[in-house]
């Protein structure tokens, strides 16, 4: 039987509200991981560490996502995805909330590492279901479920920004509202999500996949995670500033996301995705070599800008490659994306503590570069 047709007779896949459960739990990553980018200098002060301690630290994230990756797709097949989502997003607010209030490193690593484990969850088994929804709607959705993650990332960031800047409150009471926006929200759309299966390791070209979204991921966690020391130690920024870089990031990426099936449509997949590419690597360089703050801000923007559609053009195209069901490939693809967020903190923080943070933006300039090679290479074997 048609695949498109078996999920339509047993997942309903297509209905309206289980699309809109999926944009919400790609929500709840976006803003879950945004709400902590601007905890990292705040963690930082308060373990009292340098950047290579809290590059390792960071390096817990990353571990702990590749711990539960290649299980999530199991967990699916034993408990289906609404289990799976939801108890891994309730957990997801539990610990945003704890790194909040951590002050030793012996408390921050496994708080980071479980914060890691349900945030690499999330990704894998919402992106399973993503795939599906889009293949049983017979529709191009994906760049738009994508931009729910960049709708989460820019208010996550921005609204913690309002809340201690503007409105003077506590790091501890803004990431307790954002928590319970996060619990809210899965509370809510939890009975429309979906069951499903399947599990396995890349192979053929959903290798080469699995290495762009490694790139891709590395990237994103990077600006997540250590714009904000960026900004604050090493161009002088405020705390309350701390978040900005990574806003204007998600803000360039929500815009993107969200016209993104339809500027498929009109300028075609391969434009997108090597002039994507093209575009993050002139960001990396202004974000690097700005000697105004504007121009600063004009990196991160080309960087979420040429970032946005790379990910999801490809989970779509996943579809059309012949060497892996779509099930297994999307769980493998996603596996070997978190990679890149676990290789991410730790490379760049000692590139950071032996040279600069200037030098490990030079090297995402640089994967960006590789980025771009490997996404035409792919292209042309798929289409």
């Amino acid at each position: 039987m048609e695949m498109t047709q078996t999920l339509r007779e047993e997942f309903n896949a297509a209905d309206i509200w289980t699309q809109h459960a999926t944009r919400a739990v790609f929500f709840i990553g976006g803003f879950g991981a945004a709400s902590w980018a601007p905890l990292v200098p705040l963690l930082r002060e308060r373990l009292a560490i340098g950047e290579d301690i809290l590059g390792l630290l960071l390096l817990c994230i990353g571990i702990g996502s590749l711990l539960t990756m290649p299980l999530s797709g199991a967990a699916a097949v034993r408990l289906g995805c609404r289990k799976v989502l939801t108890f891994a997003s309730l957990a997801f607010a539990v610990l945003l909330f704890l790194l909040s209030q951590v002050s030793e490193i012996l408390a921050a690593v496994p708080v980071l590492l479980l914060f890691g484990a349900v945030m690499g969850c999330i990704d894998v088994v919402v992106n399973i279901q993503a795939v599906i929804v889009e293949k049983a709607s017979g529709r191009r959705l994906m760049s738009g479920m994508h931009g729910l993650w960049s709708v989460g990332g820019f208010a996550g960031a921005g609204l913690f920004g309002v809340w201690v800047g503007g409105l003077g409150l506590s790091p501890t009471t803004s990431t307790l509202i954002a928590a319970g926006i996060m619990t809210g929200a899965i509370l809510f759309f939890a009975r429309f999500l979906l069951p499903y299966r399947m599990l396995a390791v890349p192979r053929g070209i959903v290798t080469f996949v699995g290495i762009i979204a490694c790139i891709a991921f590395l990237v994103e966690g990077a600006i997540m995670d250590w714009s904000g020391v960026f900004l604050t130690a090493v161009r002088g920024f405020d705390m309350s500033l701390a978040g900005t870089g990574f806003t204007v990031f998600s803000a360039a990426m929500l815009t993107m996301r969200l016209i993104g099936d339809r500027l498929v449509q009109e300028m075609g997949q391969k434009r997108v995705i090597l002039g994507g590419s093209l575009l993050a690597l002139a960001g990396f360089l202004a974000v690097i070599f700005a000697p105004e703050a504007w121009l600063l801000y004009a990196g991160f923007f080309a960087i979420g800008v040429g970032s946005a559609n790379i990910v999801p053009v490809f989970f779509s195209l996943l579809g059309r490659q012949k060497d892996m069901p779509i099930g297994l490939a999307v769980p493998a693809v996603s596996t070997l994306g978190y990679l890149g967020i676990l290789m991410g903190p730790a490379a760049i923080g000692a590139l950071a503590h032996a040279a600069s943070l200037y030098a490990a933006f030079g090297l995402l300039a640089g994967l960006a570069a590789v980025q771009f090679v490997i996404a035409g290479y792919v292209y042309r074997k798929v289409l």
